[in-house]
């Protein structure tokens, strides 16, 4: 095989012989999701979803990627790897065609896991009775054909559809994690769906943490503990959504340890979800958190401006579909509601509906002005109620006694660098800036120096309660 010349035949070849070296849960998370192509300057580069994903490849798997790579590539070409948002956006087909008509490598990753390929037919449909039992509070609009991919959650859309498809050694527990209204709730009832669709005998549990710990305390009250915990550990899935919300509950908390930890002993699947990572949860115990962490954590970040607007349109599609609007909106009418709207995927989501339901089949023909005359009480909370990199130095800077001025500065002392590092972390969280308009924000560094200062703070969430404690009530104070 050594001497080939051509990149899609060179990579079918590696990417078995690398699947087969590191496992198929890590090839499934980290490579599957990406694909190879060429810069302009003809460097064939591996594509990643997200820099998380192009950080892990970086380290565990690029250098031996470059081994097989090598082997048999007779042009002695090596591969490079960046994430989507270095690279632009993902080139059409159309612009693949041409990419490889004149020699320019352009080339989807094609190795699957085999649940992913199984073709839609083959698989038999639920009982209505056993959805009916399985599918307690999910919502049937959440599934993974009405989830709308970018750039702040691709990599978790991968991680989902992998989980969702049963994938033999995947990462257990999952733990997303991301801010309120991003797509959490959305990627776990998408993974029950499927999951549950693939395998119609098995049984996939999803619960909110409201729901466990209401169910948990009924069944403490009513003395049928033991059928609770079987209702659980009987589980081949369990989805639990907000895990934030058992903290401070110390039986629950004991108990949900003691339903992880057989469900993983046994082999199940478990996904979670939490609005911050898992050693970010302070008022969770630490034993508990541990086993949060021991799986894969992936991040769901903000949305930024070109997904929400996807949201917004996908929404209407939606709605036009069941018959409460007719005709598409004007693409500055869809403009001005995620310009107005800058809080999370539901509060954009509420805006369309409201709309929707103003408008009917008026939509296409409302303009902006008038949609603001119609929804100005609903979109009175307009862009100032969004976390700005403003306000998040200035609360960091209170926060630690220090002035605005001083995280601009070029001053490293501890004192003043780790505030800034942690106000670097909160702007990644809570705002769409990116690392080099961060770093332009913060005296005008670097990006890499944005992007150390927002991987210490994730290392040290976990290593040092104080700096925990410090984000946890950072972030409190900004969502107010």
């Amino acid at each position: 095989m050594a001497g080939m010349t051509d990149p899609d035949r060179i990579w079918t070849e590696a990417a078995g012989r690398l699947r087969s070296e590191i496992g198929e849960g890590p090839f499934s998370s980290y490579i599957a999701p990406s694909a190879v192509r060429a810069d302009g300057a003809g460097q064939l580069i591996l594509v990643t979803p997200t820099a998380y994903a192009r950080d892990w490849v970086r380290k565990n798997a690029l250098r031996r990627m470059n081994e097989l790579w090598l082997g048999l590539d007779g042009l002695s070409r090596r591969l490079d790897v960046r994430c989507r948002a270095e690279m632009g956006s993902t080139p059409s087909a159309s612009q693949v065609a041409a990419g490889r008509a004149e020699g320019a490598a352009v080339i989807p990753l094609q190795p699957q896991s085999h649940a992913l390929a199984m073709p839609m037919a083959t698989v038999p449909p639920v009982a209505d009775g056993a959805r009916a039992v399985r599918a307690a509070g999910l919502q049937e609009r959440l599934t993974f054909d009405s989830f709308v991919e970018g750039q702040g959650n691709a990599f978790a859309l991968a991680i989902a559809r992998q989980a969702a498809a049963w994938a033999d050694g995947h990462f257990n527990p999952i733990f997303f994690c991301g801010p309120y209204g991003y797509g959490k709730t959305h990627l776990l009832n998408a993974i029950a769906w499927e999951a549950q669709r693939l395998r119609p005998d098995a049984r996939v549990v999803y619960l909110t943490a409201e729901r466990f710990l209401s169910t948990f305390v009924r069944a403490a009250q009513d003395r049928t503990m033991a059928a609770f915990k079987d209702s659980l550990r009987n589980a081949d899935m369990l989805l639990i959504d907000d895990v934030q919300f058992v903290g401070g509950k110390a039986g629950t908390q004991e108990e949900l340890l003691s339903t992880l930890t057989a469900l993983i002993e046994d082999g199940k699947k478990i996904v979670l979800s939490a609005d911050r990572p898992p050693m970010a949860l302070t008022e969770v115990e630490p034993r508990l958190r541990s086993h949060l962490a021991s799986g894969l954590t992936c991040p769901v970040e903000p949305a930024d401006r070109a997904l929400k607007l996807a949201v917004a349109r996908n929404r209407i599609e939606a709605l036009a579909k069941l018959g409460v609007v007719s005709g598409e909106a004007q693409a500055e009418v869809l403009e001005h509601l995620v310009d107005r709207t800058p809080g999370s995927m539901r509060e954009l989501e509420g805006a369309v509906n409201t709309l929707a339901a103003v408008a009917g089949g008026r939509l296409s023909t409302l303009g902006v002005d008038e949609v603001q005359t119609l929804l100005g009480s609903a979109l009175r909370g307009g862009p100032e109620r969004r976390i700005t990199v403003d306000e998040i130095q200035k609360t960091v800077a209170d926060h630690f006694s220090l002035k605005q001025a001083d995280l601009l500065s070029e001053r490293r002392t501890r004192a003043v660098a780790r505030p800034r590092q942690i106000a670097m972390w909160l702007c990644k969280q809570h705002t769409t800036r990116s690392y080099p308009d961060i770093g332009r924000r913060f005296g005008g560094r670097d990006h890499t120096t944005v992007l150390h200062g927002v991987r210490k703070i994730e290392e040290l969430i976990g290593l040092d309660d104080q700096i925990a404690r410090d984000v946890e009530t950072l972030t409190r104070k900004l969502r107010g």
